[in-house]
């Protein structure tokens, strides 16, 4: 299936590009999203006039994003939870939980926009945790795990 993509996607395409993909990916997901729309002549005839306002939204969302993530590299987030003598937490810290603890200091976050690299946190302590604000805009945030008192 040939598609025009109207907005960029990673691993994929830019805005404008055409791609093949397979059939379920564009119907199930791209299509149904408004990422993407099917590559027949009409189509492309459409695309070309809209070209100039995609790109300007796609901008815009751009400087969105760079701009959420110079307010989020700002941030100290401290979150605490049970934890035994030696450490280890009861339970652990997910996405959920830093999504919340982001929220709470002021920016709003979803938990999808959230990648830990080695998994959920497990133990108190300091770490790394990627925030995906946009396909273009990764931010780096390190995140303090303390024990409840």
């Amino acid at each position: 299936m040939e598609v025009i993509l109207l907005e960029k996607i990673a691993n994929l395409g830019n805005l404008g590009d055409k791609v093949t993909i397979k059939s379920g990916y564009g119907r199930n997901y791209l299509v149904p999203q408004g990422k993407a729309v099917a590559a027949t002549a009409k189509k492309i005839a459409e695309f070309e006039a809209r070209r100039a306002e995609l790109e300007k939204a796609a901008a815009e969302k751009l400087s969105a994003a760079q701009k959420l993530g110079t307010e989020l590299s700002k941030l100290q987030i401290v979150i605490t939870h049970k934890a035994g003598d030696e450490g280890r937490l009861f339970g652990s810290v997910g996405t959920h939980n830093i999504a919340e603890a982001i929220t709470a200091a002021g920016i709003a976050v979803g938990k999808h926009q959230i990648r830990l690299p080695h998994g959920a946190i497990r133990h108190i302590g300091d770490y790394p945790i990627d925030i995906n604000l946009h396909s273009d805009v990764v931010i780096t945030l390190s995140i303090k795990v303390a024990a409840e008192a």
